[in-house]
């Protein structure tokens, strides 16, 4: 069976790739593409596969612009972080998907179904709405207090997100610090994670506002942020330098 394989995190492809193969030792991955413009270039001038698995978010943008240019008739199972309860909908409409991270049993359990409705077109009429109402919503601004005045500060202007003393505070790109009244663990799910990564307990940094990175003790590595004015070291904890590895190099 031919299979071509749309994700841009080269981390996930490579491990659906050998989920595959551990599978099924028929399968063929004939391609792998991280993009909409290389999907749509790519589908113009190569026959259908016989299966396509598809990541929603893209470098480029959501995967269903694909379905506006070209006419798919391959079935497709869809690859997605989106919350498991809003992914019923896919059900509704008979198109299935993989929850990342893709386990075995699941992989399985998407082909065997494949296998049984072998070449049946799927219903894709919903599914432009569908994928919209999944987008993550993502906090464009937040609101700080500065004596007796309040501001709206841009997210993208945000260097990092850390907590001192129990307190949350932000630091932007004119290097000034101002506190927040939110969690880490809000603002971690409020911004958008392809710009944002946490990488301790205490700190979420922005992408745009890395400098530089370097190899630290215990297994941990060492950011130098722009604009960085407090004293204490911005370091990735050892438990996340592999996942900050693959969020710097999707």
């Amino acid at each position: 069976m031919k299979v071509l394989i749309i994700e841009d995190e080269q981390p996930a492809a490579h491990k659906l790739i050998r989920l595959l193969e551990e599978a099924d030792k028929q399968i063929e991955v004939i391609d792998v593409l991280a993009s909409i413009e290389q999907t749509i270039n790519w589908l113009a001038v190569h026959p259908g596969p016989e299966l396509i698995f598809m990541d929603i978010q893209l470098e480029d943008g959501i995967s269903f612009e694909i379905f506006e240019t070209c006419k798919i008739q391959t079935p497709v199972i869809f690859i997605t972080a989106y919350d498991e309860y809003a992914l019923k909908a896919f059900k509704v409409n008979s198109i299935d998907y993989l929850l990342k991270p893709i386990a075995p049993d699941d992989l399985k359990a998407a082909l065997d179904k494949f296998n049984v409705l072998h070449r049946q077109q799927a219903n894709y009429s919903r599914l432009e709405s569908i994928i919209s109402q999944l987008q993550p919503k993502t906090k464009e601004r937040f609101l700080i207090k500065i004596g007796e005045h309040y501001r709206s500060v841009q997210t993208l202007s945000i260097h990092c997100f850390f907590i001192m003393e129990r307190n949350t505070f932000i630091q932007t790109d004119t290097g000034k610090t101002y506190p927040i009244d939110y969690s880490l663990d809000k603002i971690e799910q409020l911004v958008d994670p392809g710009q944002f990564f946490r990488i301790n307990r205490n700190f979420i940094v922005n992408f745009s506002a890395i400098q530089d990175i370097l190899i630290y003790s215990s297994g941990r590595l060492k950011i130098i942020l722009n604009g960085w004015t407090e004293k204490e070291d911005i370091l990735v904890s050892r438990e996340r330098v592999t996942e900050f590895k693959e969020w710097m190099d999707r």
